[in-house]
């Protein structure tokens, strides 16, 4: 919107525009002001009332124009392109400089105007004409709540020595304000993040280096945040990657995801086929690395150079897939080949080694042993008149003529020994 101002009277003296607008004219100081804001900055001003302008003001384009002064149409606004600087109306001067003190020091312009106008905490009216948050935030037209965000900035910036305390602060003081720059370091715009919530949330964001007001609009919002990961992938993934590594360090969350993927039969299905895959390329990255076999009886064999040199070339097109693609079909492919090949060199190398192939088919022995024996002491007969069958004792016999057969060649075996 473009507002046209009729140029002013003889009664309105141009200002310098280097001058401050603490040394403005009362009259002058009272009227609008338009400068640009941020939206944090506005929180402040919102709701600001300015002081109408006086009589002596000049005259606006409400007012008619005098036979001394053309009207503020478009010849006057081209006739100000030109003016000299000494011609300058005050309000724009004004505007200019309080634009530049802003651009200067963004926030810490508005600041400074909190830390010299209310009074810390504990120190009572009577000691200084400063007011309290609730009547500054009244003459401000806006909320307490608002004022003390700035004041609790500039109190952590005097605490770092980058402003001056409270106390050294009188009304209508004027210093030297930090660069703008600085003035996201101490201000807040959200209630939230002086909780210990909100603080945690500050830390993490400044660990990632992203300013801590997204992070805690984000965590304002988890309904936006659901919505943000039902419908976009890049945000899931973000959301599963920050997940496992919260995961770490918080059993809590460990035992409510392994509970919610217990009662999920699509996410426990799906578990147990990673599980299996992971265990199938662990069995052939362990030939591929360390280049060691197992025999059935458990003893370790040496793998050939050519099983380790397949094992290596399966785990190099593993490693090469994209993070996005299907591994079901390549892993087992992988675990087939190696698999196969590891279960031919094994019997190679037992029968190569006639100490190794005693140790294994007595190993074998031992474990059939210990399997029977095991289920025939676990068998009970207390309901034998029940379950009775001619059969039951035709295999027991034979069975038991199978352990005769065993007994007589181990005692021959024995009795040559000696």
């Amino acid at each position: 919107m473009t507002v046209a101002i009729a140029p002013a009277t003889s009664d309105s003296a141009p200002i310098d525009p280097q001058q401050s607008p603490a040394d403005v004219p009362e009259q002058a100081a009272a009227e609008p002001a338009e400068q640009p804001v941020t939206a944090a900055d506005a929180e402040l001003m919102a709701g600001a009332e300015w002081t109408p302008a006086t009589d002596d003001e000049p005259a606006t384009d409400d007012e008619p124009a005098t036979d001394d002064e053309p009207a503020g149409d478009g010849e006057g606004a081209e006739a100000a392109e030109v003016d000299e600087p000494s011609a300058v109306d005050e309000r724009i001067a004004r505007d200019a400089h309080e634009f530049g003190v802003y651009a200067r020091t963004g926030g810490w312009a508005f600041a400074l105007k909190v830390a010299r106008s209310v009074r810390p905490g504990g120190q009572a009216s009577g000691e200084t004409p400063k007011v309290s948050a609730k009547r500054f935030g009244e003459l401000a037209g806006c909320s307490p709540e608002r004022v003390m965000r700035f004041y609790k900035a500039w109190d952590a910036a005097a605490d770092d020595g980058l402003v001056p305390q409270f106390e050294a602060l009188e009304p209508g003081a004027e210093i030297d304000l930090p660069d703008a720059d600085a003035w996201l370091r101490y201000y807040v715009s959200r209630n939230s993040a002086t909780s210990v919530r909100g603080t945690a949330i500050t830390a993490a964001a400044e660990a990632e280096g992203i300013r801590p007001t997204k992070a805690l609009e984000v965590a304002e919002n988890p309904t936006a945040l659901r919505a943000a990961i039902l419908a976009d992938p890049s945000t899931a993934q973000a959301a599963r990657a920050a997940l496992l590594d919260r995961i770490k360090e918080d059993p809590a969350l460990q035992t409510e995801l392994a509970r919610d993927i217990a009662r999920t039969d699509v996410l426990k299905k799906a578990v147990a086929q990673e599980a299996k895959a992971a265990d199938r390329i662990g069995f052939v990255r362990q030939i591929a690395e360390q280049g060691e076999l197992k025999t059935p009886a458990g003893q370790k064999v040496e793998a050939p150079a050519e099983l380790r040199q397949e094992a290596e070339r399966h785990l190099s097109l593993l490693d090469e897939l994209d993070d996005d693609e299907e591994v079901g079909e390549w892993t087992t492919e992988a675990y087939d080949t190696v698999k196969d090949l590891a279960t031919q060199a094994v019997e190679q190398a037992v029968e190569r080694d006639p100490e190794l192939r005693v140790q294994e088919r007595r190993t074998k022995f031992y474990s059939s042993l210990e399997k029977a024996t095991k289920v025939f002491e676990e068998l009970t007969l207390d309901d034998a008149d029940d379950i009775y069958e001619d059969d039951m004792v035709q295999r027991l016999e034979e069975l038991q003529q199978a352990i005769g057969a065993c007994l007589t060649a181990l005692r021959k075996a024995s009795d040559g020994q000696q």
